[in-house]
């Protein structure tokens, strides 16, 4: 660093400090924008003098952020125009790729693992700007058969090729089960209630137990392998709020054999975004049936 540009004066003055990548291109552009600027050894980045140095700084980084983000874009454009994705569930719009489909959980979970993908739920779809492409091309067969197996007519077939059989009967029995929100417990090990717990069924908060006995060929067939010898009660759940499990502290090990036998432990990071994840969808869902109904009673007074 030359004499010119490193800073000698009082490290307390008015000012802020920035760390750039180290390249030739940035830190000239950097020097072009802030002339004033000197390297501080003693904080190792780079200092601007000024009561609103942190300020300009933050727009001189939007401003490159923009400005790299749009020519991700361009490259994104002309990568699709290359090789286009041919989909009746994909649209190029202007700005940014317009994803529409039937409802599927994997189209969303693919979805959501792209890089600035973003849910519009005024127009009910998903954009994914240009320069996410490569990621969404490679996620895109994914996303288009699961759309596929989500038609209405491809569930009707589905629906129709197992009626009356024993695929059909189990189906039904889970989702009878589930919608009791109980779960199988050990006995003489409760969890702790009214925080969140991970189990075999995702993440929930108990809400307590009457001692009712679970049978082990219902803990079998529709939540995990009971323990032979070991008793299992009933215990009352229910799904976490999005700010109950925003501010949970995550585990940071999966859990060990003994508690994935045991039936429930204390959910990793992973687990609590999946859970996250729905519990935004939940609010969402909630919020646009408040807006429909507001808007349906101010139409009818």
């Amino acid at each position: 660093m030359d004499k010119e540009t490193k800073d000698t004066s009082n490290p307390t003055r008015e000012g802020a400090t920035t760390d750039l990548p180290h390249d030739r291109i940035s830190i000239e552009r950097f020097r072009q924008a802030f002339p004033r600027a000197r390297w501080n050894d003693r904080l190792n980045a780079w200092f601007v003098p000024g009561r609103t140095a942190e300020k300009r700084i933050g727009r001189w980084l939007a401003e490159i952020e923009a400005e790299a983000d749009r020519f991700a874009d361009e490259k994104g454009r002309d990568a699709f125009a290359f090789d286009r994705i041919e989909s009746r569930y994909l649209d190029a719009a202007p700005a940014a790729f317009q994803i529409r489909t039937p409802y599927s959980r994997r189209v969303i979970d693919e979805i959501r693992e792209i890089p600035h993908a973003r849910w519009d739920a005024d127009r009910r779809l998903w954009t994914v700007p240009y320069r996410s492409f490569e990621e969404l091309r490679q996620r895109w067969p994914a996303i288009e058969a699961a759309a596929l197996r989500s038609e209405p007519e491809a569930r009707r077939a589905r629906r129709e090729a197992i009626k009356g059989t024993e695929e059909e009967a189990a189906s039904k029995a889970r989702t009878r089960e589930r919608r009791q929100k109980r779960y199988p417990v050990p006995a003489d090990d409760n969890p702790p209630l009214e925080r969140a717990i991970g189990t075999h069924v995702g993440v929930i908060y108990f809400t307590g137990t009457d001692g009712e006995l679970a049978e082990p060929a219902m803990i079998d067939a529709f939540y995990f392998p009971a323990s032979d010898g070991k008793e299992y009660v009933w215990a009352s759940w229910r799904t976490g709020s999005l700010e109950e499990l925003v501010t949970t502290w995550p585990d940071r090990s999966p859990p060990e054999q003994s508690e994935l036998d045991r039936g429930w432990w204390m959910p990793t990071l992973e687990e609590l975004r999946v859970a996250r994840r729905n519990a935004r969808s939940r609010r969402r869902a909630e919020e646009r049936k408040d807006k429909s109904s507001g808007e349906r009673t101010a139409d009818h007074p």
